[in-house]
């Protein structure tokens, strides 16, 4: 799918510095959008024992995902909850699906298929989100993604998070790149948007790793990407370890540097969804300087400013 045909002008035309998600989605859809995160109670193979056990090394779905911080709901509630909230905060009326927290690819068709379709069948809701691992879309859920394409807009966000497997197995992934290699491959063709889930600042990758990472999102071709620094939550083992100073975790200028580096090395058409990540602070570790995301979207901006830079523009 070419995304940025649907632009009526370019990012570069309007000013912006890279090529923001919220700025695609008001272009595509003539309004402001907003994601709702829905919990269809999923778990992960490296949870329940099938790959690994005990969950990537940093994860506590709670911490990233507000709906698996509330009571338990079916999917048509959640997007009525959500879309209350959300209508409250912003000048807001339609709406993408995001299901969130664990892996939601990983069950049967027979399972996923009911959830989607409650998803897309809410009036305000104009497309969907996949959140998933790249080693469980098994061909026949692949074929399922690809009918809901058809139907509606759809994303599906890959978990790739580095292409170095001592990082992924230092974080407990339960597998390796070539996994992340295997689905996007798979997913191409099907009509939906293939994004993909990077941090930066995992412990023992270099400055030059980092960048092999961006080189290799920039091969692989595909339409977006999600990028985050690592931070700590409480109750997992990253929390033992940064606790232990086992881990180090980014300052914020060493990250933005890095940040602004990895975007010059994204080709221009690629769809950036996220440049920081963050956590309620009754779960958060650190650093603390995500916690004041408004500052650091500024500080991104400015960098990109002082440098003359923007996405792409080593390509």
């Amino acid at each position: 799918m070419d995304l940025s045909s649907a632009a009526k002008i370019t990012w570069r035309e309007a000013g912006l510095r890279y090529y923001a998600y919220s700025w695609y989605l008001r272009q595509r859809f003539g309004e402001r959008i907003q994601k709702i995160s829905l919990d269809a109670k999923f778990t992960c193979p490296n949870v329940d024992g099938t790959v690994a056990k005990g969950g990537c090394t940093f994860c506590d779905n709670r911490s990233f995902s507000p709906s698996r911080r509330e009571p338990i709901r079916d999917i048509t509630d959640q997007l009525a909850n959500g879309i209350m909230r959300l209508k409250r905060r912003y000048k807001v009326d339609r709406f993408i699906a995001y299901f969130q927290p664990a892996t939601n690819t990983y069950a049967s068709v027979d399972r996923l298929r009911p959830l989607y379709e409650q998803a897309i069948d809410h009036e305000k809701v104009v497309g969907l989100s996949i959140g998933t691992r790249p080693d469980c879309v098994a061909d026949d859920v692949m074929d399922l993604l690809e009918e809901f394409a058809g139907r509606t807009f759809m994303s599906v966000e890959y978990g790739m998070q580095t292409i170095h497997n001592k990082s992924l197995d230092w974080m407990n992934r339960g597998h390796h790149h070539d996994a992340t290699v295997d689905a996007i491959e798979r997913s191409r063709g099907r009509g939906f948007e293939i994004c993909l889930h990077v941090i930066l600042g995992l412990p023992g990758e270099s400055h030059e790793e980092m960048m092999a990472t961006a080189a290799e999102v920039a091969r692989l071709d595909v339409d977006s990407v999600k990028i985050h620094n690592l931070y700590c939550v409480k109750n997992t083992k990253l929390a033992d370890q940064v606790a232990s100073g086992e881990v180090t975790l980014m300052e914020r200028q060493e990250y933005i540097t890095t940040l602004v580096d990895f975007l010059e090395r994204i080709p221009e058409n690629v769809l950036v969804e996220r440049t920081i990540g963050d956590a309620p602070p009754q779960f958060f570790v650190g650093p603390s300087w995500c916690l004041d995301k408004s500052a650091v979207l500024r500080a991104i901006d400015d960098e990109l400013v002082r440098r003359d830079t923007w996405q792409g523009k080593f390509l």
